[in-house]
């Protein structure tokens, strides 16, 4: 609890920078709309905050709360709540950020020269960022304007569901084959595999699959066990989550300034940043304990009410 209450007055100094700074990117805009309200915005930074870290597409959940809710379709402000959407993520990074303050400021001295390990760990996350980083820029339009709807949702958590199933069999027959019982840990993984699980990050571009599902699938299959897995995911994720949203803002920040007011944006990454502490907290010791099969079911239960509903 003592890390939440750090969290919840860090969050008090960090994140109006990012807020701040989608609100004046666009010098012009100084008649912010009332698209979000702050029932909304609460209601989509809890959705945020508990699906972000665990394997069932926090993307996918926001796009279903959105259609729920009944959001704006006017152009501008499906825009910009599309972008907020993203740009809400910063609570979730600055909760890992807090929880993981020591292996962060690993990488920070390795960054200089005075931790090895730390060094180590952050070549290991770039290399697992840069296939993001090279497609993101490219695929994004193509996202929003083709798959941001609830049926290529409900299609990526079913077909996710399925591969998560797969996981969990290959590793369990791992481990029941390893009777020394030995570990990777997160410094010992090889660039390869880094690249390996970077790649399938790429996947989960498409709204339903799960950034933090396919990256620890990856770890997986690249011999970590399920708490690592997912430690390396949460890490993962406070890098790529910190691109994703800064170039929301870069990009889409006008719009937003023109169509959401500033306080909704801060409530819902708030609570986004406290629901995601509570949930990566819990995960970690939930995957050592059950792994992935419970999520998979829940996934297809939730693939299937969505295609009834739409059918």
């Amino acid at each position: 609890m003592r890390i939440i209450r750090g969290f919840t007055f860090f969050a008090f100094g960090y994140l109006p920078l990012v807020i701040v700074s989608a609100q004046t990117s666009d010098p012009n805009a100084t008649d912010p709309g009332s698209n979000l309200n702050y029932g909304e915005a609460v209601i989509y930074g809890l959705v945020e905050g508990v699906t972000e870290f665990l394997p069932v597409s926090s993307t996918g959940h926001l796009i279903l709360t959105k259609e729920w809710m009944a959001a704006d379709s006017d152009s501008d402000a499906n825009i910009a709540l599309n972008a907020y959407l993203i740009v809400i993520q910063a609570g979730a990074i600055l909760a890992v950020g807090m929880l993981y303050r020591h292996d962060v400021w690993a990488i920070v001295l390795g960054v200089f020269g005075l931790d090895p390990r730390g060094r180590v760990l952050g070549r290991n996350l770039l290399l697992a960022f840069l296939p993001a980083a090279a497609l993101g820029p490219f695929l994004d339009d193509f996202i929003e304007k083709s798959l941001l709807h609830p049926l290529p949702v409900a299609v990526a958590l079913a077909v996710g569901a399925l591969l998560m199933f797969w996981a969990e069999r290959m590793r369990a027959k791992r481990e029941r084959g390893d009777a020394t019982g030995s570990t990777l840990g997160l410094r010992e993984i090889q660039p390869r595999s880094a690249l390996f699980i970077g790649v399938l990050q790429c996947v989960a571009m498409c709204p339903g699959t799960s950034r933090s599902m396919m990256t620890i699938v990856g770890g997986y299959l690249v011999g970590l066990r399920p708490a690592k897995a997912a430690e390396f995911s949460f890490l993962l994720g406070l890098v790529t989550l910190t691109a994703a949203a800064g170039y929301k803002v870069l990009t889409k920040g006008d719009v937003m300034a023109a169509n959401l007011e500033l306080g909704p944006i801060f409530a819902g990454c708030l609570v986004a940043g406290i629901s995601a502490a509570l949930a990566v907290r819990w995960l970690v010791g939930y995957l050592s304990r059950r792994g992935l099969g419970l999520f998979a079911w829940y996934r297809l239960v939730l693939a299937a009410l969505v295609l009834i509903f739409l059918s």
